[in-house]
């Protein structure tokens, strides 16, 4: 064999760091990708990842006090999650979520990429999904790319009519399993078989069908470039800690070719195969550096290092790793880097706001506003009376039976009935409240008073205002 010099290899090197420079590769979607599917370490966790999915599947299913666990019953305007029920003045939970899932979404691109988008984004695991179909009916990435090519045969119309079919069976289950979260899952199905489900029904089915079969079924990766956000801004939230997958170009460089006889000793690592393009579900190639289609979802290193065990060198050519440690910046372990603590905590502290939210929604909500016209009135016996309108919610299920009372004040007393309130279910209701305290208990103008409210026959169910008692200035 004859082997290529060094300076001939070194050339190549610098030809090919030079072209690294100017490499910007973005799939306009004139070519369409047929990725090879490989088994490997990060196939399995992709795997792993995407069986969260199936908590999707089977959750509305799920039944919780003889209703479904969780159904955001837009109708009604509440949420109910298990025993927890979210109303409309509860929305500040969902902003806190909110707050919570960006900052999630940050800390992990900042540590580890777009881990998210190669693992668990829901376009990713359904354009898996497609493939996979794709792939058990029409063959491998040749077999298909040759069946693009070929002219319309019964063969052709039969593989893809069999390939589309299943393609609309898995958007069809995908539409209703989302409609299902907003009505009870029995009842619509039952609307589905009977055709008795009301118009908008019909429209989420056909708005999550559309949906499923057009961004996994054809724009696939398309849709991460050009429809989703998070792919613009991924890149300053990088920096030269974070973890991605990168081809340790200084092991792989000047890539030969294996040729029979052996291989060329002042030869790279990288043997120039081109099987970690081949498995991108994005078609980018690695070797080139961080491209704006990488998913960080791993399949290049199966590639790479199921290569390398065949050609008998070691694995890792293309790894996780960051641009510091390819430096030869020596890391401290993830769990004792000052951002990664940052983050942690950060997160650990939303997380247990939102928790203790969710924990302590009472039965009920109550609002309470002072009469201002007049703000205080003096009776005849002497005592000054003020007057408050309090707004009931009940957020239970039941009809409350709630008794009010009010302290603050030396010798408050409400004036009226003491008979309990009776709020029905999901209901909102005005009480007017009438207060008086003699007028030589209130020692300034203006006095803090607690309203406490709590239902007679499960005071469990109980919650507090506070507001204040006006009286003359002193």
């Amino acid at each position: 064999m004859k082997s290529a010099t060094k300076e001939s290899l070194l050339a190549d090197k610098e030809d090919r760091d030079n072209l690294e420079e100017s490499y910007w590769h973005v799939n306009p979607g004139d070519v369409k990708i047929h990725a090879t599917r490989i088994k490997g370490r990060f196939r399995n966790y992709k795997w792993m990842a995407a069986s969260f999915w199936l908590l999707f599947f089977f959750g509305p299913y799920l039944r919780w006090d003889g209703r479904q666990a969780v159904l955001f019953d837009i109708p009604n305007r509440k949420f109910h999650i298990f025993s927890i029920t979210v109303w409309p003045q509860d929305v500040w939970m969902l902003a806190l979520v909110l707050i919570f899932l960006f900052l999630a979404l940050f800390a992990v691109t900042a540590i580890g990429g777009r881990m998210f988008c190669g693992y668990l984004c829901f376009q990713t695991v359904w354009t898996d999904i497609f493939t996979l179909a794709e792939d058990w009916i029409e063959g491998a990435p040749v077999k298909r790319r040759k069946l693009d090519e070929a002219p319309w045969t019964f063969t052709k119309i039969r593989l893809r009519t069999t390939k589309h079919l299943v393609f609309i069976i898995i958007s069809l289950l995908t539409g209703a399993t989302f409609s299902a979260y907003f009505m009870d899952a029995f009842q619509l199905w039952k609307g589905y078989f009977t055709f008795t489900l009301p118009a908008v029904g019909w429209y989420t089915l056909l708005f999550f069908f559309m949906c499923t079969y057009i961004f996994g079924g054809f724009m696939r990766e398309q849709v991460c470039f050009w429809l989703c956000p998070y792919a613009r801004i991924q890149g300053v939230m990088y920096d030269s800690d974070t973890i991605l997958p990168t081809y340790d170009k200084d092991r792989g460089e000047p890539r030969v070719r294996l040729k029979k006889g052996g291989h060329s000793p002042d030869a790279g690592d990288c043997v120039d195969c081109n099987l970690c393009v081949a498995v991108c579900p994005t078609g980018i190639d690695i070797r080139y550096g961080q491209q704006e289609g990488c998913i960080t979802c791993g399949l290049c290193i199966d590639a790479c290092d199921a290569i390398m065990d065949k050609v008998g060198r070691p694995r890792g050519l293309v790894r996780y790793a960051s641009l510091d440690e390819l430096g030869g910046i020596i890391l401290p372990p993830l769990f004792k880097r000052p951002r990664v603590i940052v983050y942690s905590l950060i997160l650990f502290l939303a997380f247990s706001g939102i928790s203790y939210g969710l924990l302590t929604l009472g039965g009920m909500s109550i609002n309470v506003i002072h009469e201002r016209q007049p703000l205080f009135v003096k009776l005849s016996d002497g005592s000054i009376q003020n007057k408050y309108t309090m707004k009931i919610v009940n957020t239970t299920d039941k009809e409350l039976n709630l008794a009010i009372e009010a302290d603050g004040v030396e010798g408050l007393t409400m004036v009226g009935s003491k008979e309990p309130v009776k709020i029905p279910v999901s209901k909102v209701r005005p009480v007017m409240i009438l207060l008086k305290a003699p007028e030589k208990s209130l020692k300034e103008q203006n006095i803090p008073i607690i309203f406490k409210v709590y239902d007679v026959n499960d005071k469990t169910i109980k919650s507090e205002y506070k507001s204040m008692f006006m009286s003359p200035a002193k």
